[in-house]
């Protein structure tokens, strides 16, 4: 039997969200090694899934994992923002009654070290599709100063982010994460629970693998397939990513979209895809933070798509 790398965050939560579903098609955005997927399909006997991953590493994994739910589960390899337009153009859009994403680089990619996500790595990677052409290499070694420093600001939310792109710049080329870590370190921000180098390895990811920009794309996808009716779960470990699912589900949630100057709604005033079910994220319970420290960022926005 497979030794099976990790705990998926907020387990619980993902199961109870979709517990309801008695029938029809879930879909895991990123399926990573199954965890999640493998709990959807243990809990609701009845629906099919179909997982997404970009990670061929994770394919062949979860391929193994998910072989006893062999008949019910369905595998695409990609980036979810363009296989789930695939996958919404292929069923019907009565068929969908879940969507989970869990966003951000998986546990078991930050436990390989050669994978270059780790600030212990040797190398200077960091992409989540091994096949992509832009790494964590080209992005320190060769982006222009400017750029750097709007990665550092936007995606890293580092207020030292000039002098730290100096630093990175007049010490360049670096070959491994480690030292670029090493190299930052004095002029990172110091916390107990991270280690300094943290969120400039973040920012670093976030740029590689266009989270954001993926983040974005999917959240068009599912609204523009007006799906009837499903949940929709994001889990997000950043500040910038649940703010991104906030704003869109409050604006899923508007039945009047008329500007806010309008004296009186002339739009029809139905235009609500659906409801929030989470006035606040869901978050992990002490139980998960003491098995899993890195939960401890997780946050769960749900919304319910009801166009009947």
């Amino acid at each position: 039997m497979q030794n099976v790398p990790h705990i998926p965050v907020l387990y619980k939560e993902v199961v109870d969200t979709f517990s309801s579903i008695e029938a029809g098609i879930v879909i895991d955005c990123t399926m990573g090694y199954g965890g999640h997927s493998s709990m959807i399909l243990e809990s609701n006997p009845n629906i099919k899934l179909i997982a997404i991953d970009q990670d061929q590493t994770a394919i062949d994994f979860s391929t193994r994992r998910l072989a006893a739910f062999a008949d019910r589960v369905e595998i695409r390899r990609g980036r979810f923002s363009s296989v789930i337009k695939e996958i919404l153009e292929d069923y019907e859009n009565i068929n969908i009654k879940g969507i989970l994403a869990d966003i951000g680089v998986s546990s078991l990619q930050l436990d390989q070290k050669d994978r270059g996500f780790s600030y212990e790595s040797d190398n200077l990677d960091m992409r989540m599709d091994k096949e992509s052409t832009l790494s964590a290499f080209e992005v320190v070694n060769e982006y222009a100063r400017e750029d750097l420093e709007k990665i550092l600001f936007e995606y890293g939310e580092l207020r030292n982010f000039k002098k730290i792109t100096s630093v990175i710049i007049e010490n360049r080329p670096f070959t491994s994460a480690k030292e670029l870590g090493e190299a930052v370190k004095p002029y990172m921000p110091h916390g107990k629970k991270i280690h300094p180098a943290t969120l400039l390895m973040q920012a670093i990811r976030i740029e590689v693998n266009n989270e954001l920009g993926e983040l974005k794309s999917l959240l068009q996808s599912i609204e523009e397939a007006d799906i009837v009716d499903a949940k929709v779960a994001i889990i997000s470990f950043h500040s910038l990513e649940d703010r991104i699912v906030k704003q869109e589900f409050s604006r899923w949630s508007k039945s009047c979209i008329c500007p806010p100057e309008a004296m009186r709604c002339v739009c029809g005033n139905n235009h609500a895809k659906g409801k929030i079910l989470t006035k606040k994220p869901i978050m992990a319970q002490d139980d998960e933070l003491k098995e899993n420290a890195r939960s401890r960022s997780a946050k769960m926005r749900v919304f319910q798509m009801d166009r009947r």
